[in-house]
């Protein structure tokens, strides 16, 4: 077992030269960083003093020594795995026209550069910069050097290499990789219920600078901050396959859609079977169109997109799905369907599997019809009424909706599915990417670009100030609507002209005066009730106008509010600076195929190498 980890003679043989058991891999004369205490474990002699005298024996030397065992074990890993050819391959394919150092560059340079990307994690050393102050022998020995590379060289290589198109071609490379390595069984198995699961999460990791850039929420922290985003794609076991790096800002379904067809393609996959993404993927548009190339997504609804059990429809039986030491049912599952609104088409539904767990340890507060509500509120008019006690707060156990794309599924096998995210990503990035330096920033290029929170700023205020002008224009209009005063003027005057005819009229066909007096006053009583109902209407025309008219006054100060706040958003704007990614995407590929050496040597002590080796390697 442990001669199959270790490397082979390398064709490079200057390369990986070790040193002899004579010679001590640092002079005697050199100074010991503290910070590489551990480093003495690499070498063959106990360590002495200034004045020769020697040390007591540390307690430590032999956690030391497994640790610089650990590292010759990584070094065989990726010699086993073929991960340097893989890298190799991606740099002989990066554009160097654009780096012409890198073309200069001999064979062994370059591995020996490569290794020293890859195991500055394995050494403790989080940024190229660490390595002013390192003066270990272990980053050497793993490298194939007597001493490690500097600094200024290693960080001129990565700048060069980011140029050159290596983070595109190096994740690529890793997909590749990791489809060879870990997904060789995956691959044969048909696209079916049972098809292999592809866990997506993203992850902010925040940068710090003066400069605006892109923000975001800090999940462990709950603040927003300047940061990057990584989408992080992983397989059933838990690996990490694949990582890309994107602005603060972005949200995960951007991410996750430029993430799948590049994982598809250097996988070898016409596509992944199943894809669990936590609920910031619960967007019906993003659900639609993926489910339209032919994924499967599986995730989890949010709570303001259900009330209680009533919306859900086709609610099965309940059955059990999880019990505590004692055997008592703690959570329960059944089959549902949940019908969800896509907002791009009225009326439209996406219709989704749901696996309906009910935890029967948290209760929550029950949903209470509002006809009840109102009911109550309406008995306590009543002249009888006489205050109760309220009755005690009726509640449920919570529901954990677990919803797919699939048109039918089996719920506990859907619900442990889901469940499952936890431990092959979430704790993944916690016990091996995080301590890995996942979080460490890479690269502080900027460029400027537009400044996207003043952007929905303003095409908020903007928009409000488009309906304030036009409701402005309508409120004016209207506000000076006299033409019904104006018809009632006029039809009075022409019924009293008519009345004055008439009675001109009844004078010169000699009716009496009495008569002729009488008939004139029934018919003005007529026009005066008729004029009346019309002065009514103009009332309530006039009282509709002055209220358009205080209507018109609002909609005119809230354009003056409105152009003032542009202008205040205009004279405190930032300049945005987008991060350069290059450089970061590079080292996380790097840091990525790191915990994958190691998950992999774990597999091989886990399972034996007989079951994880390629036949002819290994013994």
């Amino acid at each position: 077992m442990a001669q199959s980890l270790l490397p082979s003679r390398s064709r490079y043989t200057e390369s990986y030269r070790a040193a002899s058991p004579t010679e001590p891999l640092r002079r005697l004369s050199e100074h010991q960083s503290p910070e590489c205490d551990a480093c003495c474990a690499w070498t063959e002699k106990p360590s002495y003093t200034s004045a020769g005298k020697k040390l007591e024996a540390n307690p430590g030397v032999e956690s030391q020594w497994l640790s610089g065992a650990g590292g010759f074990l990584l070094l065989a890993a990726a010699q086993e795995t073929d991960l340097l050819p893989t890298l190799e391959a991606a740099l002989a394919s990066c554009k160097a026209s654009s780096q012409p150092r890198l073309v200069h560059l001999t064979s062994p340079s370059r591995r020996m550069l490569l290794l020293t990307l890859l195991f500055l994690g394995a050494v403790g050393l989080r940024r190229t910069c660490d390595l002013r102050g390192y003066s270990g022998d272990a980053l050497g020995v793993l490298t194939g050097r007597k001493r490690a590379y500097g600094y200024a060289h290693v960080e001129r290589f990565l700048s060069q290499l980011a140029h050159a198109g290596g983070a595109e071609t190096f994740t690529h490379a890793l997909g590749k990789w990791t489809a060879r390595v870990f997904q060789s069984k995956a691959n044969e198995v048909p696209a079916t219920d049972s098809s292999p699961c592809f866990y997506v999460d993203g992850h902010r990791k925040p940068v710090y600078t003066e400069k605006l850039i892109p923000r975001g929420l800090i999940g462990r922290t709950g603040k927003i901050l300047g940061c990057r985003t990584l989408v992080l794609l992983h397989d059933e076991q838990g690996h990490p396959l694949q990582a890309s790096t994107h602005r603060g800002d972005q949200h995960l379904t951007m991410g996750l859609a430029q993430l799948l067809p590049p994982a598809s393609e250097s996988t070898g996959t016409p596509s992944p079977g199943r894809v669990v993404v936590d609920r910031e993927g619960m967007a019906a548009p993003f659900l639609r169109d993926l489910q339209s190339e032919g994924y499967t997504v599986i995730t989890l609804l949010r709570t303001d997109q259900y009330e209680s059990l009533e919306s859900f429809s086709d609610v099965g039986q309940f059955v059990p799905f999880e019990c505590d030491q004692h055997g008592t049912v703690i959570r329960e599952v059944a089959p549902a369907r949940f019908a969800l609104p896509l907002p791009d088409q009225a009326g439209q539904f996406l219709s989704l599997s749901v696996a309906l767990i009910r935890d029967l340890r948290r209760q929550v507060r029950a949903h209470t019809p509002e006809e009840e509500e109102e009911e109550k509120r309406w008995m306590r008019w009543r002249d009888d009424w006489i205050a109760q006690p309220s009755p005690t707060t009726p509640t449920t156990a919570k529901l954990i909706p677990i919803v797919t794309t699939a048109p039918c599924v089996d719920a506990v096998e859907l619900a442990q599915t889901y469940i499952r995210r936890w431990p092959v990503q979430e704790n993944i990035i916690r016990d091996f990417l995080l301590p890995l330096g996942l979080d460490t920033n890479h690269g502080y290029g900027k460029t400027p670009i537009v400044n996207s929170e003043v952007a929905k700023k303003r095409a908020a205020l903007e928009k409000k100030l488009h309906n304030a002008q036009r409701w402005a224009t309508g409120a004016k209009a209207r506000s000076h609507n006299q033409r019904r005063w104006q018809q009632t003027k006029e039809y009075g005057d022409q019924r009293y002209r008519q009345l004055n005819a008439h009675q001109d009229a009844l004078r010169e066909q000699g009716v009496g005066f009495e008569e002729r007096r009488a008939r004139i006053k029934e018919e003005k009583a007529l026009i005066d009730a008729d004029l009346e109902k019309r002065r009514q209407q103009v009332r309530q025309t006039y009282a509709k106008s002055s209220k358009e008219s205080q209507k018109y006054d609002r909609y005119a100060q809230q354009q003056c509010d409105l152009l003032r706040a542009l202008e205040e958003l205009k004279a405190s704007e930032r300049t945005m600076y987008e991060l350069d990614h290059r450089k970061d995407q590079v080292m996380t590929v790097c840091k990525l195929a790191l915990a994958n050496l190691v998950m992999w040597t774990r597999d091989v002590r886990r399972v034996g190498a007989e079951e994880i080796l390629p036949k002819g390697k290994g013994g």
